[in-house]
């Protein structure tokens, strides 16, 4: 939308309401296939994959939070029911004593292994499905835009910290 003080089009509005309705939809059938196959909500499923896809299985709290754009205070809850599990293991940063890394454990990694399989077909049957090849290119550098744009002037719970000596 224009950043002036005109109303929003009626293109415009109706692909926002699109767009929230779509991931609404989307949100629950992957939440409700996470708890099903998994035990996990959403952002718990979120945290495993991050670190999943880290090299060494490994993140800093803030990095992920500011990757999640969820709040601090709520990222160390979800991360403590984690480890509570045994999915996840908490450790002092060894560049930062301030910092706390969190580490995916083997069970964490079976258990993120086990629901991924159902999250991927979950997502195609429910989302790609009415989507063709070009579609799917269209929609994801449109979205891609979108959210490079947004995470240029983010808020706070998206703005990544800096780093110490910056």
């Amino acid at each position: 939308m224009p950043e002036d003080s005109a109303p929003p089009r009626p293109d415009q509005l109706a692909a926002y309401f699109a767009v929230m309705e779509v991931g609404n939809l989307l949100q629950h059938a992957v939440d409700q296939q996470l708890r099903e196959e998994g035990g996990l909500s959403y952002i718990q499923f979120q945290i495993l994959a991050a670190l999943g896809e880290s090299a060494e299985g490994r993140q800093r709290m803030t990095d992920i939070a500011d990757r999640l754009v969820h709040s601090r205070s709520g990222l160390t809850y979800q991360v403590s029911q984690l480890a509570a599990s045994g999915l996840v293991a908490k450790e002092s940063s060894p560049e930062d004593e301030r910092s706390v890394v969190v580490a995916l454990t083997p069970k964490g990694r079976e258990l993120l292994g086990r629901v991924l399989t159902g999250h991927i077909e979950t997502v195609r049957r429910i989302f790609f499905t009415p989507l063709n090849d070009e579609d799917v290119t269209v929609l994801g550098d449109v979205l891609g835009r979108v959210r490079d744009h947004m995470r240029a002037v983010p808020p706070r719970s998206a703005a990544p910290r800096r780093k110490r000596g910056q």
